[in-house]
């Protein structure tokens, strides 16, 4: 069975007396996680190796080789991060609707995405290019709900912050090796940026072979019963839950003020004057942050609550660009931006998650995340329009002084919408 022996009961399924105390006298949960989770980790950690080689590049080739503006920059990178929330409810909804088929919904994700990377070969203009990214966040969009689903089915609701954080570590260590690939590449190749697209097509390859290979398909599935499949409207149905609504505006609201990684980094090269050899190396930083504090950060959500660690992450991210704000030019300042936006991630990426798994019956769960996702990558979307425009118009400093003090306003409001349900679940739980 590919559910973790420490899953010793349904999610919905409330515990009963006996077996709480069968579960303290046995040291409470075990700590192992669900081999799928495992799996699927694998496959991200292979696919993040591919994908960051290339987004590793994107912003400095686009830039700095094809010579695009800050504002159509912000058009692919709006693109590249927020369409796939045009297919999301579409992969939630197949892998729902299939009874158990998330694997296969999946893999056909992965698989779009790998194809479209040799296709960065023969795209050297704004609109190839932006139909190519289109296409493989079209896969991504695929393949993160079901994806999601899947972990949070083969967890207990109690260890489901620590799968997810698990999950994104080994999918982190993946953003990790990404760069530092791309980078020796770039120093070894004299066509560079055609060689980088080329192993990262090899590599992506490589893990959709692991996905069909290893991670268990519908034969292993949790049994969900299902009287009637569910149909397209099931999804924004969805929204009547309080629960879900309240992540749902939350995620939607915090998208709006996120700058997109690409911009981050452009700021963090522009503020110290990083040599464009050097640029693929600033992911690195993130990465490694997101790496060291994923599981830590997600086991913590677990015990003092998720929209907690959720918002903390916010205010990670909010510090991060105050300090690209300040007129600090100390060696430390990179360090410090990129370590707490991994933090940011590590806080806020699974973790919403987990939260969400929560909100949403195992029948609909693909579909459920799905909804939660895609308010985030739409918001993320107009964001990265949004500060291109910003930039063009008014220059770095003050598209990013706009984007701290939006942020800010968001945290706040979140908090304020959020409270009352965390009081609640404190007083359910006590």
């Amino acid at each position: 069975m590919y559910v973790a022996d420490s899953r010793a009961s349904t999610p919905d399924a409330p515990a009963s007396a006996e077996g709480t105390a069968r579960r303290g006298a046995a040291g409470r949960y075990r700590t192992a996680v669900a081999p799928t989770v495992l799996a699927l980790g694998t496959v991200s950690l292979i696919t993040d190796v591919s994908s960051e080689m290339v987004t590793a590049v994107l912003p400095l080739y686009l830039v700095a080789g094809l010579g695009l503006s800050p504002l159509g920059f912000g058009l692919l990178d709006g693109v590249y991060n927020g369409f796939s929330a045009l297919v999301r409810l579409a992969g939630g909804h197949l892998a729902d609707r299939g009874g158990g088929r998330h694997k296969w919904v999946a893999g056909l994700g992965y698989g779009i995405s790998a194809l479209c990377k040799p296709l960065l070969l023969l795209a050297h203009s704004l609109t190839p290019i932006g139909l190519v990214l289109a296409a493989d966040r079209t896969g991504k969009g695929l393949r993160t709900a079901p994806r999601d689903a899947l972990i949070s089915l083969s967890s207990t609701p109690q260890t489901r912050g620590r799968a997810f954080g698990v999950h994104r570590a080994m999918d982190t260590a993946g953003a990790l090796l990404g760069p530092l690939v791309a980078f020796w590449i770039l120093r070894a190749t004299v066509d560079g940026y055609d060689a980088v697209f080329t192993v990262s097509f090899c590599v992506a390859v490589l893990g959709v072979l692991v996905l069909v290979l290893f991670v268990p398909g519908s034969s292993s599935a949790p049994a969900i019963e299902q009287a009637v499949r569910p149909t397209l409207r099931a999804a924004p149905a969805l929204l009547r839950r309080r629960d879900l609504r309240r992540i749902t505006t939350c995620a939607l609201l915090l998208g709006l003020a996120t700058v997109s990684d690409s911009f981050v980094y452009l700021l963090l090269q522009r503020r110290l004057g990083v040599p464009d050899r050097w640029f693929a190396l600033l992911p690195l930083g993130t990465a490694a942050a997101f790496l060291l504090l994923a599981v830590p950060l997600g086991r913590l959500a677990d015990r003092v609550g998720r929209w907690r660690v959720f918002l903390a992450g916010h205010g990670s991210l909010l510090l991060a660009y105050v300090l690209l704000l300040t007129s600090w030019h100390g060696a430390a300042l990179p360090y410090a931006v990129l370590a707490l936006h991994g933090g940011f991630y590590a806080a806020t990426d699974g973790v919403l998650m987990a939260a969400a798994s929560e909100c949403v019956p195992e029948e609909l769960r693909s579909s459920g995340l799905a909804v939660v996702q895609t308010g985030q990558a739409l918001s993320r979307f107009a964001c990265s329009l949004l500060f291109g425009a910003a930039w063009t118009l008014w220059g770095d400093r003050t598209a990013l002084l706009a984007s701290t003090a939006a942020l800010a306003l968001c945290a706040a409001v979140s908090l304020a919408f959020l409270r009352p349900a965390a009081s609640a679940n404190a007083e359910a739980a006590a």
